[in-house]
């Protein structure tokens, strides 16, 4: 799929709007995606190259919010 197939609103404000809604959808979805496999015992290293990122960069974004939700982290061995 290119840019060209994309469609997109005319008014700029409703394309923009489009594209922040978007955004809030898919870190949603990431932090739920995230703890799910945190609960199911997954390693920083697993979700980080399901990801995409390092195992820093996904630690630093959900650790303190799985820590407050009650989710138990492993830790390296």
């Amino acid at each position: 799929m290119s840019a060209e197939d994309v469609p997109v609103p005319n008014d700029p404000s409703d394309a923009l709007a489009a594209v922040v809604a978007l955004r809030r959808l898919a870190d949603q979805l990431e932090d739920a995606a995230v703890e799910q496999a945190m609960r199911s015992g997954w390693s920083w290293p697993e979700v980080a190259e399901a990801l995409g990122v390092t195992r820093q960069a996904v630690h630093k974004k959900h650790a303190k919010r799985l820590i407050a939700g009650g989710v138990a982290l492993r830790r390296r061995q």
